[in-house]
């Protein structure tokens, strides 16, 4: 399995909130791709002569969230909602963001990307800079961008990418303890390699989704898969065309039990091949899961990800 070189060492980044089917533009419904469902988002009609609308970077640490999205409940708190006030004071007006995807509780991430239309007058600098000042410690602005109309931080991504960060050891981490996901057990990566080549191409991944996913088709394209250690965290990273509910942290949850010789590798194929969720085991849990790239069309030339998070540093 390649690795992708084509990023520097380090990682920033990202934040994301997602528009439902019914309100994308007509000429990109064909490529909405959901992870979780839909939800409605208002935004401001991007044909208006005065709106702008803008690209942003966010990076946060979701341990402390119940997720990207905007509760339905009360005093529960989410990056968009907590993104969308900072901005919505800069702007003093009212904002609503796209994300790129959106990710679980307690998953956090360093490229994600969104887009607000606003009809303020605001120099770029001034989005980053002025909207950190309203947000917590662990939420940033990396940076901003304005784009013309025909971007959509959802619709106009190319391809997404995860690394699901593992701390192997036989006592547990006193450090980042909610930014790495412990086992005690020992793994070992080349039964983990071995088993990730079976989940690489265009597969109906059922079994590797949760029961309560929304997403109308499960049929997704792994475009890679590579597994390899990176000082003492062995590193799951992923790229493809979209993710569904869970998807990433059903396939750690099977990838470790095989690599705890529990499982053959080939048992990734087989529970693959079941289209069935319960045939995969425990779904591994939320906080070694970074959002660490989206790619677009060059056209809109956006900043690239320093693949994070930034602590790591890549093997190689």
């Amino acid at each position: 399995m390649s690795r992708d070189k084509s990023q520097s060492k380090f990682q920033q980044g990202a934040t994301s909130v997602a528009l439902s089917y019914d309100q994308a533009p007509a000429g990109l419904k064909s490529e909405y791709s959901e992870q979780a469902g839909t939800e409605a988002v208002p935004a401001l009609a991007p044909d208006s002569p005065q709106t702008k609308r803008y690209a942003l970077c966010v990076e946060y640490a979701g341990a402390a969230y119940r997720g990207w999205q905007t509760q339905k409940e009360k005093d529960v708190p989410s990056i968009q909602e907590t993104v969308e006030q900072a901005l919505s004071t800069i702007a003093n007006e009212p904002v609503k963001v796209i994300c790129a995807g959106r990710t679980d509780a307690c998953v956090s991430g360093t490229y994600q990307i969104i887009h607000f239309d606003t009809v303020a007058e605001r120099p770029e600098r001034a989005w980053v800079m002025g909207t950190n000042t309203k947000l917590p410690d662990d939420i940033a602005i990396r940076w901003a961008k304005r784009v013309d109309d025909s971007f959509h931080a959802r619709f106009s991504a190319l391809e997404r990418r995860y690394r699901y960060l593992i701390y192997s050891a036989p006592v547990k981490p006193g450090l980042l303890s909610r930014g790495v996901t412990w086992t005690h057990k020992q793994l070992d990566m080349s039964r983990m390699q071995a088993a990730a080549g079976y989940l690489i191409g265009e597969h109906d991944f059922t079994s590797y989704r949760a029961i309560g996913c929304q997403a109308k088709s499960p049929v997704r394209e792994v475009r890679a898969m590579d597994i390899y250690r990176a000082g003492e965290l062995i590193v799951i990273d992923v790229r493809a065309n979209a993710f569904l509910h869970h998807m990433i942290r059903n396939f750690a949850g099977v990838l470790m039990k095989i690599g705890a010789g529990e499982a053959e590798p080939v048992w990734a194929q087989q529970v693959l091949d079941a289209r069935d969720r319960t045939q995969g085991g425990v779904t591994a849990p939320p906080y070694g899961l970074y959002f660490v790239d989206v790619k677009y069309p060059d056209q809109y030339e956006l900043p690239k990800s320093q693949l994070g998070p930034y602590f790591l540093m890549q093997n190689g």
